[in-house]
């Protein structure tokens, strides 16, 4: 054991010397030369363990040295297996080219920041002859795929770690779709790091790419043009103009606060008050715990203050790539509710829906009509679906096969109107296949502005859709779980549950009228007992249907240390025990982590406020 022990210690302080000869940082190779004068195994574990693994999603990590984080050398390492990736699947890069956009993130320490990664990136690509559309500033997530899109590259980059905690940052990659990527690119990307990891002649002077003639700035076009299209979506700019409505908006330290502004503007609405604290970008995020309005109040404390203060009723928060929006209203008893993604998504879904019938007096083309969610999101838009007579599809969890789907309906000349996940994500502009939190806040404000002129409020027309299309109560939380045995263990035990490849057939009181797993690829609704979704290996994701009508997705996260579980319970049109519905999801919920978590057992820690 202990001579396997020491080669392994071996292999990390090789890989610790490979890095020294690669890393022109000062501050991250300063980091590992300590770890080598020390010895220290354990910390040499931390940093050279494992590299980071490059999925769907890219990459996202701490930044910090080492292979296993983000730092100008693995951001280096990554654009160059991703350029040899393109280059094999593209004969017209080098006429094409790609976009490169950036958040606020920095970090001290190690000295990465979300604009020194990006301009690395950008090295990278024209020290091969690539033409790269790199931003000059601080941009949202969702101007990158747009810009994709606009221009007709070959792809895109977005150096951002969204709502992360500030230690991390991310890479996230679009194909020329304009979508994300999906497998197996993934895949080959990753293969092509692997293949890719000595760093190329000219990979760290980055300062050659300031005179390039290959170095192009799409800032002002995209502003331009960005804003020019959402104006299709501005049904009622007369409501606008005239609207006493005041919204407040925050940006949580991240990019947001000007786009929103623009956005305002384009729709001739007057500027949301915004956050002061909160609205220029700031990479220590100091007013909140966790820079993700996803959490709740508390990440919009500041702006309850300010809404109170200025008198406005509505408050909209992006996340801190402004790719998410959460919404909150203030409520006759002054009260402030905070809408789950959930809760938007059927307004939106509604909302979008109603302007498009408004404005298309040709029935017939209702059968090219399509909204999409991913699975574990609420059903509301099957049931408004049904009734009108669109098409509703599900996808996977993840925008990138929402962006992926509605390209290729898309491209079969139909119309997608809308597409959300729960996760406070909302596709609401087909010039955008992403989520957009810019779009989203101004199209939302839209929507409050002509319900205003009907004395409605957000509340009220929430109630308003789910007494015509059926109540759809919705509950959803986290575990925390660091290792990942135990992640694997709890799942491993509902597939044995009552003995070997048995599920379960209850939960508490609750009896199990269908499994779908999309892990193993096992449907028992479907006739082969195969599912029609696509099924994932990496990841872990059960659903089970309840015979009161409820159903529950418990998965894993693909980006953070937690086991998601999403409830909903559909009641018909025409029930309207709201709290009856209520009492029997919270007692479905409460059986659902006792029996299938067992949080005491597998030492899982909640999600706190």
């Amino acid at each position: 054991m202990a001579a396997r022990s020491s080669a392994g210690d071996a292999a990390l302080r090789r890989a610790a010397e490979q890095w020294l000869l690669w890393d022109k940082n000062p501050k991250t190779s300063a980091i590992v030369k300590q770890l080598v004068a020390e010895g220290n195994a354990g910390e040499l574990q931390k940093y050279f363990g494992s590299r980071m693994e490059f999925g769907t999603a890219g990459l996202r990590a701490a930044m910090g040295a080492g292979i296993s984080h983000m730092n100008d050398l693995t951001i280096i390492q990554t654009t160059q297996g991703f350029c040899r990736y393109l280059e094999k699947n593209f004969s017209d890069l080098k006429k094409r080219g790609v976009v490169i956009g950036f958040d606020a993130r920095a970090h001290l320490s190690s000295g990465g920041s979300s604009k020194r990664f990006a301009r690395l990136a950008a090295n990278t690509f024209i020290s091969q002859g690539v033409p790269v559309y790199l931003f000059s500033d601080i941009t949202p997530t969702p101007f990158v795929p747009y810009t994709v899109t606009h221009l007709k590259l070959c792809a895109g980059i977005m150096v951002t770690a969204s709502h992360n905690p500030k230690q991390d940052n991310g890479y996230k990659v679009y194909w020329e779709n304009g979508a994300q990527i999906i497998s197996p690119h993934d895949k080959g990307i990753s293969q092509a790091i692997e293949e890719n990891q000595e760093p190329w002649p000219q990979a760290w002077d980055d300062k050659l790419i300031d005179s390039s003639l290959l170095l192009h700035d799409p800032y002002a076009t995209v502003n331009k043009e960005y804003f020019k299209d959402i104006q299709k979506q501005c049904f009622h700019r007369n409501i606008n103009k005239e609207t006493s409505l005041k919204f407040v908006h925050t940006s949580v330290h991240g990019v947001g606060h000007k786009f929103v502004q623009l956005a305002f503007k384009a729709f001739d609405l007057s500027p949301p008050f915004a956050v002061p604290e909160q609205k220029d970008p700031d990479p220590e995020f100091p007013t909140v715990k966790y820079p993700n309005p996803e959490e709740g109040k508390g990440v919009l404390t500041l702006s309850f203050a300010l809404a109170e203060k200025d008198g406005a009723k509505i408050i909209l928060a992006n996340d801190p790539d402004a790719d998410r929006l959460a919404v909150a209203e203030k409520q006759e008893s002054g009260e402030w509710k905070v809408f789950s993604g959930n809760e938007l998504g059927a307004l939106l879904g509604w909302w979008i829906f109603t302007c498009w019938k408004n404005h298309n007096s040709d029935t017939c083309a209702i059968k090219d009509v399509y909204m999409l969610s991913s699975t574990v999101s609420s059903k509301i838009l099957r049931a408004i679906a049904l009734k009108e007579g669109f098409h509703f599809e599900e996808t996977l969890t993840g925008f990138k096969w929402m962006g992926n789907r509605a390209k290729q309906l898309m491209d079969q000349g139909k119309a997608v109107l809308f597409a959300f996940e729960e996760a406070i994500g909302y596709m609401c502009c087909p010039a955008v296949l992403d989520k957009d939190g810019v779009s989203a806040a101004v199209i939302t404000a839209e929507m409050a502005s002509f319900l205003a002129t009907r004395n409605l409020s957000l509340s009220q027309q929430l109630k308003a859709v789910y007494d015509e299309y059926g109540f759809h109560i919705t509950k959803a939380s986290y575990f925390i779980c660091h290792d990942p045995k135990v992640i694997q263990q709890l799942f491993d035990n509902l597939r044995n549950f009552d003995g070997k490849n048995t599920y379960p057939k209850s939960c508490g009181r609750f009896k199990v009228s269908g499994i779908r797993d999309l892990t193993t690829g096992y449907d028992s609704s479907q006739p082969d007992q195969k599912a029609i979704l696509p099924t994932s290996k990496s990841s872990q994701m059960i659903t089970f249907t309840f015979a009161n009508g409820g159903v529950a997705t418990m998965r894993t996260s693909g980006t953070e240390p937690k086991i998601k579980y999403y409830s909903e319970l559909c009641a018909p049109p025409g029930n309207s025990d709201i709290e009856q519905l209520k009492k029997e999801l919270d007692e479905l919920v409460s059986a659902l982590e006792k029996y299938f978590f067992q949080p005491e057992k597998n030492n899982l820690q909640r999600k706190t406020e």
